[in-house]
């Protein structure tokens, strides 16, 4: 129960627009204000929904991770250990399918085309990142305030991530399959930004407006394939040949 009162907003609505905010500004820089302005609300008033800022944190991250819990939640909502917040993300994060086509990559050497194998990743990172952009979004504005939080995402998760990543893509150089380059690891970063751009960040770029889906998708597809994948050698029967 709300002390007596009775909810003016669903708190779904004040949860979306804390999403909004502090994916925006981060969790430092944003003010209950902000929050307040986005919803129409004056500052006194949302403390009706949530206790502080930090209760607005917990609001955010738990409509982000599990959504169908907000609604049940007292008014105000109260602030949450930081402990508490990375525990929500890791078990988000375990509930969820992961990258097991890079995993597989990354731990053998397959005899499938590589530029089969370097498809199906890029596709698989860009469906992930596309699929869970929100969250991932609020993860990563408000980690650096968050040092258990950031430790997890940024060092333990997109870290582990990156390495795979580098596996991949080294032993298929070694291999010869695909073009030599001259750092692995930025080479690996430089995929996994170019997706996480155009899956995630080009949403809140309003000169990027015009791109849609399919064809971000697309392109980032191609020109990542066409930046690693040797180019076709002419055949026998054409090596040579001149144009007419």
């Amino acid at each position: 129960m709300m002390r007596g009162r009775v909810a003016a907003r669903p708190l779904a609505d004040i949860a979306d627009a804390a999403c909004q905010v502090f994916a925006d500004k981060g969790f430092r820089s944003a003010g209950i204000s902000d929050v307040a302005a986005a919803l129409g609300l004056s500052h006194g008033a949302l403390y009706t929904y949530v206790e502080s800022k930090q209760a607005l944190l917990h609001l955010a991250l738990l409509r982000a991770l599990r959504p169908g819990e907000v609604d049940i939640l007292t008014l105000p909502v109260a602030a949450v250990a930081p402990h508490r917040l990375t525990e929500m993300f890791d078990s988000w994060i375990a509930d969820q399918a992961g990258l097991p086509i890079l995993a597989q990559s990354a731990a053998r050497l397959s005899d499938r085309p590589v530029e089969q194998e370097l498809g199906e990743i890029i596709d698989e990172l860009y469906e992930f990142i596309d699929r869970n952009r929100q969250v991932l979004d609020l993860v990563e504005w408000c980690a650096s305030e968050l040092p258990e939080l950031a430790q997890t995402y940024f060092v333990q998760r997109r870290r582990a991530m990156l390495e795979q990543l580098g596996e991949f893509l080294q032993s298929r150089i070694h291999a010869r399959r695909l073009q030599p380059v001259p750092d692995v690891g930025a080479a690996a970063r430089f995929v996994v930004e170019t997706i996480a751009w155009f899956a995630m960040h080009r949403h809140g770029d309003p000169d990027s407006a015009m791109l849609g889906d399919l064809s971000s998708r697309t392109t980032v597809r191609h020109l990542l394939m066409a930046a690693f994948v040797p180019a076709a050698q002419p055949g026998p029967a054409t090596r040579g040949r001149r144009h007419r």
